[in-house]
């Protein structure tokens, strides 16, 4: 004969009932924390890379610095906000560098295009506008210039005054040359214009003066009279090349 389980079940295990609270427990091991960001370091980055390019265009004037002054103020950038310091600081080396180059070789190119420009008389007078010749004698064009007969003549007017007397006396120049020479020497346009019209000279005697000196080292005939005229040789007017022509036996 079988007796029956209280329980219903079978067994003789007791089961919590449903209003019986239940125990919990933690799981056991040790959980991993999640990973850390990572340090930005675009702006130390994008330093090193401008100052390169900085450093290799640092023998171009301006555009050296230019580069350079904003790879320098990158690096410091980068350096305030805690970036990286190796990138940053050799970003801002370099651009400091290059801007110091690019500005001692542009004031070097400026300062040896100067001297050139001063030490070169060829320069200064090609720079200068050459007097028109209209007549027997070269005419500048016209200006506003006191005459020999102003009571007051500005001392620039008389100095070069002075230097025709010796470039056109002295050396027997044309008037063109004269100019020529007065505005290459440092005189200005109307100081020169001045001291070709009112120095005493014979512009035709002189012609004859030089076509006999070139006649003595052997030149003769159109090749003589085109060193009288030619802007390269004496600048002697047509007519005063062909006096100096007709009176070379004189």
């Amino acid at each position: 004969m079988t007796t029956e389980s209280p329980l219903g079940g079978g067994s003789d295990e007791r089961r919590p009932s449903a209003d019986q609270p239940t125990t919990s427990y933690p799981a056991t091991g040790t959980s991993t924390p999640p990973p850390r960001p990572g340090r930005p370091i675009g702006l130390a980055i994008a330093a090193l890379v401008v100052g390169i390019v900085a450093f290799l265009l640092g023998l171009v004037p301006v555009v050296g610095t230019i580069v350079g002054v904003a790879a320098v103020v990158l690096g410091i950038i980068a350096l305030l906000r805690h970036q990286s310091k190796v990138m940053a600081w050799i970003g801002l080396g370099l651009g400091a560098v290059a801007t110091i180059v690019s500005i001692v070789v542009a004031v070097g190119l400026g300062a040896a295009i100067d001297s050139v420009q001063q030490d070169d008389p060829a320069v200064t007078a090609t720079s200068e506008p050459a007097p028109v010749r209209t007549s027997s004698t070269p005419a500048p064009t016209a200006s506003a210039t006191p005459t020999s007969a102003a009571a007051d003549v500005p001392a620039d007017y008389s100095d070069a005054l002075a230097d025709a007397e010796t470039i056109a006396n002295g050396l027997g120049s044309s008037k063109l040359e004269t100019y020529t020479k007065l505005v290459a020497g440092g005189a200005s346009e109307a100081a020169a214009q001045y001291a070709v019209d009112t120095v005493d000279a014979d512009w035709q005697a002189n012609a004859v003066r030089k076509a006999k000196a070139y006649a003595a080292d052997g030149m003769t005939g159109d090749v003589l009279r085109n060193q009288l005229v030619s802007e390269y040789g004496e600048q002697f007017t047509a007519e005063e090349a062909d006096y100096a022509l007709a009176h070379l036996d004189d």
